[in-house]
């Protein structure tokens, strides 16, 4: 009589251990393909982020003139408007400018900059009266679908 073998398949398979060793590094690397595929997303956040103080900035420039001389910079337009990089080194035509903020740093030691402009003359930033007097600034290249601006 031939003898029945109850385990046959006994030293084919995979052992515990291996099979969560796999698992493991299978979770570690998705890992790593999330934060990587999520990586742009960061780093727009990390510019949002440089844009709100950069806003905040602006927007403190104008209320500390505004305390000092008791009126609005001049240039303020009544509709959006790009700032000019001031300084005496850009074409200002058709750009607001602020060089009252930046003279003698005495508000200003330069005017701030979005990291995605590329205009050579503007800052990417924008600015205007509103018909209640009061100032905003705004970031229109802010990323992730963010609107950013700040009024005052």
């Amino acid at each position: 009589m031939k003898k029945i073998a109850h385990f046959p398949y006994i030293g084919r398979g995979f052992t515990l251990i291996e099979l969560l060793i796999v698992i493991t590094l299978i979770g570690i690397l998705a890992g790593i393909m999330l934060s990587v595929v999520n990586y742009n997303v960061h780093l727009g956040n990390a510019r949002n982020t440089k844009r709100r103080l950069e806003l905040h900035t602006i927007s403190i420039a104008v209320v500390q003139y505004t305390t000092d001389t008791g009126l609005l910079p001049t240039a303020l337009p009544d509709t959006e408007t790009e700032i000019c990089k001031s300084g005496g080194v850009a074409n200002c035509s058709g750009l607001v400018d602020l060089t009252v903020l930046t003279a003698n740093t005495k508000y200003l030691v330069t005017m701030p900059n979005d990291p995605k402009n590329e205009s050579t003359d503007g800052t990417g930033y924008t600015i205007y009266k509103t018909p209640a007097g009061r100032v905003t600034v705004s970031a229109p290249l802010a990323e992730n679908g963010i609107v950013l601006n700040v009024t005052r």
